[in-house]
């Protein structure tokens, strides 16, 4: 009876130690470089004229780097403009040959998800890394699901492309997600991309704030940069980010979706209870 009592009190003992220990792991924060509490990266999609003309030149101001997802056909026709960009730091990413879509929206129906094959879709990634790299003289790592949208096919024929994602590239951005990202945890072939078009810095800074407490890392996707109008990242919105993230008081390491994501990655490998992929 005796040993019985002792094998008990042994059990709950480890138990409690398991469970202490779950706790602590996940109350710990990400490390960052340089003692920076959280990441943030920047990222715009298709490759729009207004991201030359508006939002570059700002971020430049700032020294701010970001992502941008390209589709060949928007490049080569500010060619020279890219390649300014690209020499300039900022990172130069996939966005696919023709942003296939749901044929739900009607402009997608020449290349509509659901009439897809995944070889379609690898071929769609593989000629974008091919052409970006012959026009911009880079390769991309990083890529952006158009729509946000993960599948291809339909019904009982829909399939996931997020293993061609996580096969071809060292992480894919997802579209209108609903938290930033867990590093320690995430799958790095669908990091959470957070919308900041049409948007108030004042009102991302509550979600900027709780991502430094969380040690999270926090994608901001957009398209046009100017000063109005449908799907555009407002400049009175960056210049006030830009100055923020630039606060050494604020913590904040700011920098493309791929410079991130290759820290994470290196960080999951080395430590001493590495995420199995």
């Amino acid at each position: 009876m005796l040993n019985k009592q002792i094998r008990c009190i042994i059990l709950q003992g480890l138990i409690l130690l398991c469970w202490y220990g779950i706790a602590l792991a996940q109350s710990e924060k990400f490390s960052w470089p340089e003692g920076n509490t959280m990441a943030l990266s920047l990222s715009f999609d298709d490759g729009r004229t207004s991201n030359l003309e508006n939002g570059i030149p700002l971020l430049n101001e700032y020294g701010v780097q970001a992502t941008f997802f390209l589709v060949p056909s928007r490049v080569k026709k500010n060619l020279e403009g890219w390649k300014s960009a690209a020499k300039q730091g900022h990172e130069m990413a996939n966005h696919t040959m023709n942003h296939p879509c749901s044929g739900n929206f009607e402009w997608s129906r020449e290349h509509a998800l659901e009439e897809m094959t995944l070889k379609d879709m690898k071929s769609e990634m593989v000629q974008a890394n091919q052409n970006i790299e012959q026009l911009l003289g880079v390769r991309p790592t990083v890529f952006a699901y158009p729509c946000g949208q993960t599948f291809i096919g339909r019904g009982y024929e829909k399939k996931s492309y997020v293993p061609l994602v996580a096969e071809l590239f060292l992480a894919g951005r997802d579209w209108l997600d609903e938290a930033p990202v867990d590093p320690a945890y995430v799958d790095m072939a669908q990091l959470t991309g957070m919308k900041m078009d049409d948007m108030e810095f004042e009102e991302l800074l509550p979600l900027i704030q709780s991502a430094a407490e969380k040690g999270q890392w926090l994608i901001l996707a957009g398209h046009d940069t100017g000063v109005s109008g449908k799907q555009t990242t407002r400049l009175t919105f960056l210049r006030k980010l830009s100055e923020y993230a630039n606060d050494p008081d604020n913590n904040i390491w700011i920098a493309p979706i791929g410079t991130v994501a290759s820290y994470v990655k290196r960080m999951r490998e080395t430590t001493l209870n590495p995420i199995t992929e």
